[in-house]
């Protein structure tokens, strides 16, 4: 009765559908040992993450593009999903807090093994933000090549986004949210007029200064695909010496 009565609280308290989602996958949890060590490993993983989608970005930069619309279309959504991250977290802020899956004590959820149920405490799980960023990424791709946008958009569902639901760090909605929202963003790409004043002259550049433009490029597509995990650590110390100054501020 007690665990009827709690499955029927979390019925009211989330949608059916996030319900039904998270309860069939939280099935295969401590099943193997071995599967939940791969989606934990996968859940943190940037190469597996963000390594792969750049190396999707830069295949369809090298494919033909006689008129240069394609690298307008990857340039400018490149550019929108650096938009997506802060987007995403202004969101994560302004919204009302919502607990993760793994410390919903309405779920009973079953930790996968290796998972860590202390990591991102104090983070809003609504929206993902890995989900807004490389669904907009994807999108990018796919307005410049259908074939590698497919491939994009089917590995940020499968290999980014569904270990993130599996091992409890996400709610479905959080990463459905997060995939339109992130679509949303990068389909301002189309827009010929912000190609024209935005994109243009930066391919322009490049073609008068490539070793520069593919220098800056590669930097910014590393650290995009880190979700800038090696700048937030290299801007600690600085922001570590100027709280005191900004708390004095108030």
């Amino acid at each position: 009765m007690i665990v009827f009565a709690s499955i029927r609280k979390a019925e009211v308290e989330m949608n059916v559908f996030d319900l039904s989602i998270l309860s069939l996958l939280n099935t295969f949890a401590h099943r193997s040992e071995t599967f939940d060590s791969l989606m934990v490993f996968l859940l943190w993983n940037n190469f597996l993450k963000g390594g792969i989608i750049m190396a999707c970005f830069w295949w369809a930069w090298a494919q033909d593009d006689e008129r240069g619309l394609k690298r307008e279309f990857l340039l400018l959504g490149f550019g929108l999903s650096i938009a997506s991250v802060i987007a995403a977290r202004l969101l994560a802020l302004s919204l009302p807090f919502r607990e993760r899956p793994l410390r919903n004590p309405l779920l009973d959820f079953q930790l996968p093994y290796a998972m860590d149920g202390s990591m991102l405490e104090t983070w809003s799980s609504f929206p993902s933000d890995h989900a807004v960023v490389f669904f907009s990424l994807a999108a990018a791709i796919w307005f410049a090549s259908r074939r590698v946008g497919v491939v994009a958009t089917l590995y940020v569902l499968l290999v980014i986004s569904l270990p993130r639901i599996y091992t409890g760090v996400h709610y479905p909605t959080d990463v459905v949210a997060g995939a339109v929202l992130g679509w949303c963003i990068a389909s301002f790409s189309k827009v010929r007029s912000l190609r024209i004043h935005l994109a243009r002259p930066a391919l322009r550049w490049m073609e008068k200064q490539p070793g520069a433009f593919y220098g800056l490029l590669f930097l910014a597509t590393f650290e995009l695909a880190e979700l800038f995990s090696t700048l937030r650590v290299a801007a600690h110390p600085v922001t570590h010496l100027i709280k005191p100054f900004l708390q004095g501020l108030h």
